[in-house]
């Protein structure tokens, strides 16, 4: 759903640090209004190709279940990106306007790909191989709806997709 442009939620936009930071990030992959980058999404990137893997490869499971949440600022801390610092820096900046949803749609990823998991460990120990293949098709492209969902608000969007749409597409 759409969220209107509150000025509560905006508060810091005038603000001179603020600005200060906005100049900072101009010219590098940080976008400068929400100030977050897309390199963040490579680290769930990784676990969907893993997941789209088992079907075909099951033992690939070991590595998926491997497979950790990061916040966005450990995800820089352990990144070689050149601008790393800077990331996890003007983080620290994000208007809530952008931060909130975006927050709020990483916690829906973790979500789904912890609920995925489970569900396909169970799709191998039941050797339901079509069922498998059935679950990593349609999870993975929902997981990929809320990277997305991710993109956009990296970008400059405040969308983000509610608990029921996500029940839509799941068919709940």
């Amino acid at each position: 759903m759409n969220q209107p442009v509150d000025k509560a939620m905006d508060t810091n936009a005038d603000d001179g640090e603020y600005l200060a930071m906005m100049e900072k990030v101009k010219g590098t992959n940080i976008d400068e209004k929400p100030m977050l980058a897309t390199d963040y999404l490579n680290h769930f990137n990784e676990i969907v190709m893993l997941l789209e893997m088992i079907p075909d490869m099951p033992d690939m499971l070991d590595e998926v279940k491997a497979w950790q949440p990061k916040s966005y600022q450990d995800h820089f801390r352990d990144s070689t990106i050149a601008e790393k610092d800077l990331a996890i820096e003007v983080y620290d900046h994000v208007l809530p306007i952008y931060r909130e949803p975006f927050e709020q749609t990483v916690e829906q990823i973790n979500s789904m790909i912890a609920s995925t998991v489970q569900l396909l460990e169970q799709n191998i120990s039941d050797g339901k191989s079509d069922v498998l293949r059935a679950n990593v098709e349609n999870l993975s492209r929902l997981i990929q709806r809320l990277m997305d969902m991710a993109s956009a608000i990296i970008h400059g969007s405040a969308k983000t997709m509610d608990q029921s749409e996500i029940d839509t597409l799941l068919g709940n």
